[in-house]
């Protein structure tokens, strides 16, 4: 195979994107069961990388094949386009990070891809009916997720109903699944965007046929988001742990749980979604469930904000990069 140092260094950035990703992202998966005091940080991130590495191997790479390959039409696409997308993407992630805004990797990326290609290789490369699917996912499992949240959580209570006080020990150490449970949902959803960034690279320089995605690339991509997950996104754990109410070991197991089943099931037909939003909205619709004032709605205003702009921000800022690598490359 030859590989360009063009290539390599899109490889390179989207490994990168992938690490970011992790760091970004690991505070979906484990600030409930940290601040629920359910387990310690360290124990619970470690926990959650093991899980993020095996996923991809598990569950297939359905979420890849949708982004790489019918959002957009592979043979279209220049390594300068995805170049583009890739670090307005990166940008986005490390902008949203700094100020500790729980924002999607997922919606960074696609808008991303988006404004690139259209500049890049026109509207003619974009597929209608799979950004569609991508645009349908992404926008309806946060609302999923808060719905889901609250009715798992009132179906917890009236099972729950007339127990003892150890009842929260349950809830406690239980968490452990349900989180692991979480860890792999998004190891098979989040880690395939970067597979699908490889591949279209690797269609795109010639190195492959068609759009069909190495093993090496699905070890690359687990590995990479695997480490981010482990290193941890404090600000962000911060922000998904205390923000919204305090979290109790029951908020932790309801919102881990339902967004564990809306984030996998999205993974096996396909669909990209936005762990950070599904969690996020599970966390609330579980607070709601208690009182509707409990929980602190500003917060989830702002992640409201990050939700609307990230993708035609990034898109706007991926079009303005590839503009420059054009005067570059």
């Amino acid at each position: 195979m030859d590989f360009s140092p063009t290539l390599i260094a899109l490889i390179g950035l989207a490994l990168i994107f992938d690490f970011l990703n992790g760091i970004h992202d690991s505070s979906n998966i484990v600030a409930t069961m940290i601040s629920s005091r359910a387990f310690n940080p360290r124990t619970a991130l470690g926990l959650a990388a093991l899980a993020e590495f095996s996923a991809p191997f598990l569950f297939g790479v359905a979420v890849a094949k949708t982004i790489g390959a019918d959002i957009v039409e592979p043979a279209t696409i220049s390594i300068t386009v995805i170049l583009a997308a890739l670090i307005a993407a990166i940008a986005w992630n490390l902008l949203t990070w700094w100020l500790g805004i729980p924002s999607s990797s997922s919606h960074a990326l696609i808008g991303g891809i988006l404004g690139a290609v259209i500049v890049g290789a026109g509207l003619d490369a974009i597929q209608l009916a799979g950004i569609e699917k991508v645009l349908l996912a992404l926008f309806l499992s946060p609302l999923i997720g808060l719905l889901g949240g609250y009715l798992f959580t009132k179906l917890v209570y009236f099972l729950a109903s007339g127990a003892s006080p150890r009842i929260n020990w349950f809830f406690k150490r239980s968490q452990i699944i349900s989180a692991l449970a979480l860890a792999f949902s998004h190891g098979t959803n989040d880690a395939q965007k970067t597979m699908s960034v490889i591949t279209l690279g690797l269609v795109s320089s010639g190195v492959l046929p068609a759009f069909n995605v190495p093993l090496w690339v699905v070890a690359a991509s687990a590995g990479a988001i695997a480490m981010g997950t482990a290193l941890g996104g404090w600000r962000l754990i911060r922000t998904l742990g205390g923000k919204f109410y305090k979290i109790q070991p029951v908020h932790g197991f309801s919102a881990q749980t339902t967004s564990a089943l809306v984030i996998l099931s999205a993974s096996l037909l396909g669909g990209p979604v936005s762990t950070t939003h599904v969690v996020s909205t599970a966390i609330m619709g579980v607070g709601a469930a208690d009182r509707i004032n409990k929980v602190r709605w500003g917060v989830a205003g702002e992640i409201l904000v990050a939700w609307l702009v990230t993708i035609p921000a990034t898109a706007l800022l991926a079009a303005g990069v590839y503009w420059v690598l054009g005067q570059v490359l």
